[in-house]
């Protein structure tokens, strides 16, 4: 079910509506007493709205603009602006009704009160002149944060860190703290780029909301209207499915990550045909869960719209019109860059180095690579309701889709100061202490970030780090929005900072028990050269088991790593360069006939074990090899002609269809038709074929090689 939750006011909204009182027009002689930031609010029938204003006197004429938070508009422009003495007029521009003000300067000149007229119903209204700009208050509320923030790092071992803090469309600080490489001791700046891992959602839904406002595209259109071989595992849910639907998390399939996960060999367009073998853990529209094959294969429409890569389209409908000019889509790109950070993690010695996780495939969910400089841009554009430096780059109702509640994620927050947790569209939504919020997080191998949004407060923030799955980023933001805000202060890193220590003793003590579910003194069923062999599924693709100094070894994705016996058929990870798969078990499976056909594992904890299934030997495929298997077999007087179509091997008896032979596991071929049965094919000591048999449930026939 979608909970769609409105910040709008009816009230104001219908005050809009209704035709504009008179505004007199621009005077000369204008003094600037105006000048500056003024805030207050009107007195609405049983509410107060709050607003502010701002004014500006150069070349002999009045500019200004009003931000009306509840209504998320910010930064309308004002006209007919005139000063008279102590009076003081204006209305606001291009709304339909124009509301007009009249109202007069307090003796002291430091406040207006009067008038806002629509329809012929006067409402009160007042403001207060601000001896601070708001972007310099909120750059002195963070006096002394470079501390908060350098203690942090220590704190939450962190090996570096960046941040920006925005005010309406000002940048008010930005600071790098720590190290971009611990090894040569290079610090961090705002221009550091670090993954932002799936904070890159909300790039892919503002591509596609360009595409939307160009008629190209409609959110709550089904996808196969665009792509028409579009399926899923549920047939009816493929077939609903919308656009809308495919950055909501609302799709029906948990993760599945493992099926991109450091995969170099597949294409955008190969991972969305394999969703259909992917089984869903609930229905279309039943639940919120996180997907990032969903936000690939919106990237994948975005392909398809624009006829480019999902890279492309991102740069020119995104990045070049904010003047992002370093931002990228690869950390092997980042890497060519004159300032990048390293990624790290930290173990039971410290703080390490990892090598790069290579993501391009999962790109339009998570490979995108910024510093804080240039994704404060971006933060501004949804802080501004999608104007950007003056221009619109999107229509402003489909940015406030994006950041409007849609789906609830049907949990209970574990935060008391966080309440109303929902998603958008690219953007989580939520309540914070208080204040409206929306952000995305982002968490891929040794870099964590975080942008997040207050919109009526005017503020945004990002922070990026290069530390693997710390919560560092948020929290700082927390505190950096505590202090501007005037909120009551919290001391959220100290406080995480207790809870790492007990989980990561909780941790160490749930390590040593982990053998106790081990079952002593089984051994394997089979051989070990038994279990080698290429293994399949229709979804995840292939996985690979072979024999190293004697012990298995599993390749899947371009991750190796080595197995131990656990118990019966099943073993474990041990622990490798690459951990993905430590402490992960495989269970082997047998077929009817005794042959390891299967392996199974828990590849997504929400559904059913994935099962692979072994590949029969190449060669049975092979033309080449299968041409000795040709001719014609006496089977009790009755002559079984074998054929080879291509690469294909077929059967026949007299006066009866030809029937395929099917590769199958030990040499072996089973009948298309019948699979019950099985056929093998004898040879002499020369390796001459010499005959076949016909293997069924109550016998096995055997017919001789006659030419």
């Amino acid at each position: 079910m979608k909970k769609v939750r409105s910040f709008t006011n009816p009230i104001f909204i219908a005050l809009f509506i209704l035709a504009a009182a008179f505004v007199p027009p621009l005077r000369a002689a204008e003094p600037p007493a105006l000048a500056g930031h003024w805030a207050g609010a009107i007195e609405l029938p049983g509410t107060k709205l709050d607003f502010d204003l701002d004014f500006a006197f150069a070349g002999g004429a009045w500019t200004g603009d009003v931000t009306i938070p509840l209504q998320n508009a910010r930064n309308l422009p004002l006209e007919g602006i005139a000063v008279d003495g102590t009076k003081v007029t204006f209305a606001i521009k291009d709304v339909p009704g124009a509301p007009a003000f009249k109202g007069e300067f307090s003796p002291d000149g430091l406040k207006i009160t009067g008038q806002m007229t629509q329809g012929g119903q006067p409402f009160p209204f007042s403001v207060t002149k601000e001896a601070v700009d708001p972007a310099a208050k909120a750059a002195a509320a963070l006096e002394g944060f470079d501390k908060v923030a350098e203690e942090g790092l220590k704190a939450l071992k962190v090996p570096g860190l960046a941040i920006a803090v925005i005010k309406d469309d000002k940048v008010v600080y930005a600071r790098g703290f720590g190290y971009k490489d611990v090894e040569t001791k290079l610090p961090v700046t705002p221009d550091t780029i670090f993954a932002i891992g799936s904070s890159s959602k909300a790039f892919t839904v503002f591509a596609l909301g360009k595409l939307v406002d160009e008629g190209k595209v409609e959110w709550d259109k089904p996808v196969r209207n665009y792509i028409p071989w579009f399926r899923l595992y549920d047939q009816s849910a493929g077939e609903r499915l919308t656009v809308r639907d495919l950055v909501m998390h609302d799709s029906g399939l948990p993760r599945h990550d493992l099926v991109w996960y450091n995969n170099q060999k597949v294409t955008r367009e190969e991972l969305v045909r394999r969703l259909p073998y992917l089984q869903p853990s609930a229905d279309l529209r039943e639940k919120w869960q996180y997907n990032n094959l969903m936000y690939l294969t919106a990237g994948y429409l975005v392909e398809q719209l624009t006829g480019k890569r999902w890279e492309d389209a991102v740069r020119s409908l995104v990045f070049e019109p904010l003047g992002m000019k370093r931002a990228n889509f690869s950390v092997l790109e980042s890497q060519k860059d004159a300032d990048f950070s390293f990624p790290y993690v930290t173990d039971d010695k410290g703080i390490k180095k990892i090598p790069f996780r290579d993501i391009t495939i999962i790109g339009p969910a998570g490979s995108i690579n910024a510093s804080v400089n240039e994704m404060a841009r971006w933060a501004i554009v949804h802080l501004n309701n999608g104007k950007s430096g003056g221009a619109q780059l999107i229509n402003t109702a489909t940015v406030a889709d994006m950041h409007t509640s849609h789906v609830a994620l049907g949990v209970e927050s574990t935060t008391p100061e966080i309440l109303a947790e929902a998603y958008g569209m690219g953007w989580f939504t939520d309540v914070y202490r208080g204040h409206r919020r929306y952000h995305h997080g982002g968490n891929i191998d040794g870099f964590s970030a975080m942008v997040s949004v207050l919109p009526n407060d005017g503020l945004a923030f990002v922070a990026l780090s290069n530390m693997n799955g710390t919560g560092l980023p948020e929290l700082l933001i927390r505190t950096a929005a505590d202090r501007i805000l005037g909120l009551e202060a919290k001391d959220w890193i100290g406080e995480a900072a207790k809870r790492i220590a007990l989980g990561e003793e909780a941790a160490k003590k749930a390590e040593e028990k982990k053998g106790t579910r081990k079952v002593p003194g089984t051994k394997p069923a089979h051989a070990l050269a038994d279990y080698a062999g290429a293994y399949t599924h229709p979804g995840y693709g292939d996985l690979k088991v072979e024999v190293a100094a004697n012990r298995l070894v599993f390749t899947y994705n371009g991750i190796t790593n080595p197995l131990e016996h656990w118990h019966y058929e099943t073993f474990n990870g041990l622990k490798a360069d690459d951990p993905t798969f430590t402490d992960f078990k495989l269970t082997f499976g047998t077929d009817l006939n005794g042959r390891v056909a299967s392996l199974a594992g828990v590849f997504d904890a929400a559904v059913d074990d994935i099962v692979f299934r072994k590949k029969p030997e190449a060669r049975l495929s092979d033309p080449a090899y299968l041409k000795q298997f040709v001719g014609s077999y006496d089977l009790s007087g009755q002559t079984v002609v074998v054929s080879l179509k291509g690469n294909v091997l077929t059967g026949a008896l007299p006066g009866q269809p030809e029937i395929e032979l099917v590769p199958d596991l030990g040499g072996e071929f089973y009948l298309k038709q019948a699979r019950i049965i099985s056929v093998r094919f004898l040879t002499g000591p020369d390796g001459a074929v010499t005959g076949l048999e016909f293997i069924q449930p109550g016998g096995i026939y055997e017919a001789k090689k006659t030419k």
